[in-house]
C-alpha cells in the first residue's frame, strides 16, 4: 500500500476515536463519549490504525525476547524475561476490540456487510494477539456492560472465536453491501479482494500456530493459502507520514540522541554476519546500522553493552532504513511470512512445494527491502541456502522466517513453536531465576487487571504455555 496523501486529514478524525475509545471492561462503570454512536467510518480509522500499532506494541515486547533487540543496560528487566506488567498493551487490544464490536453492531443495522466482514477480521488479529501473549482473557463478557468482573475464557476457547470469525469476516467481504468502505479503510483503501485474501492468510497463520494439536490439519492450512495473498503488493500494513512518525522510525531517533533505543542484539547480528551461518546476509546492511567503525556488532541480550559503553560502539536501528524511514509502513502480514507458513505446511505433505516457497519467502523478503539482484542471487546460490528439496529441514525455514519477520510481533508465536531452537540461540545473561534456565513462554497478566478483577486472573506462572505451545 502506498502512502496516503489525505491520510493526515482522516487520521485527525482517528484520533479522536483512539482518545475516546471507551472499553467496556475496563470502563464498565463509565461512558463519557457515547461511542455507540460513532460513525462506522470514524471506527474503521481507528481500529485499522490502531491494529498496525497493536502489532507495533506487542513486537516492540517481544522482539527482546526472540533476540531482534537486546537492552544495552545489564539486566534490563524486558531484556532478562522479567514478569513485567504490560497495561498499556493489555488496554490498547481492548479499546480496539470495544471499537470493533461497536462496528460489528452499527454495520449489521446498516446492512454495510463489507465494513462488517473487515471489523470481524480484525477482531479475529486483535483477539489472536492478545491470546498468543497472554492465553486466556475475559472476552465473553467483555463488551456489554454486564459485570465489572468478567470471567475469563480459556485460550482453547478463544481461539476458536478467532477462527469463526475469521470465516464470518470472509464470507460477508464477498457478499453485497450497502456501504462500500474507502479511505477511512488505512490497510487496504477499500481494496475487498485484498481484505478477503488478508482474511485467509490469517486464516493459516492462527492454524500454522495449532500445528501441535488435534486441530491442526496441513492441507487447511494450504487451501487458505490458495486465497490468500499472491504478492508483495498485497502485504496488510498501514504506512506513515510526516506528521505521524513510523514508531520503529522514533526507536532510531532516540538512538541517535542518547535515548539509548533499539540496540540489536548479538544473536541476531551473528546470525546474518557469517558468524553463526555460512553466509553473509546481503540484508543486513539493510536492516540495522553499523558501528561508527563501519561493523556489525551485537549486544548481548542481559549483559548490556560491557567494554563499548560510547555511542556508535555498537549497532542498532538507524534511521532511513525499511523498517525505520519516518513514513515506513507498519507491517501485519506479508507475503514473505506467508510462503513460510506454506513452507511449514507443505513440509509432510509435499516438500517439493515446501522447498519452493522456503525459497520464495526469502526472495519475497530480499524483493521487499529492495536487495540489488546480484546480490540476492549470490545469497540463494550458497550451498547453504539453496541446498535443494531432498536436504532442506525444518530449521531452515524457521531461520529465514525469523529473519523475514525482524520486529515483528509473530516471531515470538514462531520462537515458542520451535522452541527457540534457533542455531547458538542462548537464554540472556541475567536471566530472571523463576525460569529456571528456561526461556519465557507467555506475559504476566497486568497488575491493572489483578487489582480490578484479581478474583478470576488465573494463577499462571511466565513458564506456563499457551494450548498451541505444545512442544
Amino acid at each position: 500500500m502506498k502512502i496516503i496523501n489525505r491520510i493526515g486529514k482522516v487520521l485527525g478524525v482517528g484520533l479522536v476515536f483512539i482518545a475516546s475509545s471507551c472499553d467496556s471492561y475496563l470502563d464498565v462503570n463509565e461512558n463519557p463519549n457515547n461511542p455507540e454512536d460513532a460513525p462506522i467510518s470514524g471506527l474503521m480509522i481507528n481500529s485499522t490504525y490502531e491494529t498496525a500499532y497493536n502489532q507495533y506494541r506487542v513486537g516492540d515486547i517481544t522482539s527482546y525476547y526472540v533476540q531482534y533487540l537486546a537492552s544495552p543496560n545489564p539486566g534490563s528487566s524486558g531484556d532478562t524475561m522479567e514478569p513485567v506488567s504490560h497495561g498499556t498493551t493489555w488496554f490498547r487490544l481492548y479499546n480496539v476490540m470495544t471499537d470493533l464490536t461497536i462496528m460489528m453492531d452499527k454495520s449489521e443495522e446498516l446492512g454495510a456487510s463489507h465494513y462488517t466482514g473487515a471489523a470481524q477480521i480484525l477482531m479475529a488479529l486483535n483477539l489472536g494477539m492478545a491470546v498468543d501473549i497472554f492465553g486466556g482473557i475475559p472476552f465473553s463478557e467483555s463488551f456489554r456492560f454486564e459485570t465489572v468482573t468478567p470471567k475469563y475464557d480459556s485460550d482453547v476457547e478463544l481461539y476458536s472465536k478467532v477462527m469463526d470469525f475469521l470465516n464470518q469476516g470472509i464470507q460477508n467481504l464477498q457478499g453485497a453491501t450497502t456501504v462500500s468502505i474507502g479511505d477511512d479503510d488505512f490497510i487496504f483503501k477499500g481494496d475487498v479482494d485484498k481484505w478477503i485474501a488478508f482474511g485467509n492468510m490469517l486464516k493459516a497463520r492462527f492454524m500454522i500456530h495449532q500445528k501441535a494439536t488435534s486441530n491442526y490439519n496441513a492441507n487447511e492450512v494450504l487451501a487458505a493459502l490458495d486465497n490468500a495473498f499472491s504478492s508483495n503488493s498485497d502485504n496488510a500494513q498501514v504506512s506513515f507520514f510526516e506528521q505521524s512518525i513510523n514508531p520503529w522510525s522514533n526507536a532510531a531517533r532516540n538512538n541517535a540522541n542518547l535515548l539509548l533505543d533499539g540496540w540489536i542484539s548479538e544473536q541476531f547480528i551473528e546470525a546474518l554476519d557469517g558468524t553463526s551461518y555460512p553466509d553473509v546476509d546481503p540484508r543486513l546492511k539493510l536492516m540495522v546500522g553499523a558501528t561508527n567503525d563501519g561493523e556489525f556488532v551485537g549486544t548481548p541480550n542481559g549483559a548490556g553493552r560491557g567494554n563499548a559503553p560510547e555511542q556508535g560502539a555498537r549497532s542498532t536501528l538507524i534511521q532511513g532504513q525499511y523498517y525505520t524511514s519516518v513514513t515506513s509502513p507498519l507491517l501485519i502480514a506479508t507475503y514473505s511470512e506467508q510462503k513460510f507458513i506454506e513452507a511449514e505446511a507443505a513440509f509432510e505433505v509435499d516438500k517439493a512445494r515446501a522447498y519452493q516457497a522456503y525459497l520464495d519467502g526469502i526472495i519475497a523478503h530480499m524483493e521487499m527491502l529492495e536487495v540489488p539482484q546480484a546480490e540476492m542471487d549470490a545469497y540463494l546460490a550458497s550451498p547453504a541456502v539453496s541446498m535443494g528439496a531432498a536436504a532442506f529441514t525444518m530449521d531452515d525455514i524457521f531461520k529465514e522466517k525469523w529473519v523475514a519477520l525482524f520486529l515483528h510481533a509473530e516471531s515470538w508465536n514462531d520462537a515458542r513453536r520451535f522452541n527457540y531452537q534457533y542455531k547458538d540461540m542462548t537464554v540472556p545473561a541475567n536471566l530472571n531465576p523463576e525460569l529456571g534456565g528456561k526461556f519465557i513462554r507467555r506475559l504476566s497478566y497486568p497488575d491493572s487487571e489483578i487489582s480490578r478483577n484479581g478474583k478470576n486472573v488465573p494463577s499462571v506462572t511466565l513458564l506456563d504455555r499457551i494450548f498451541w505451545d505444545a512442544n
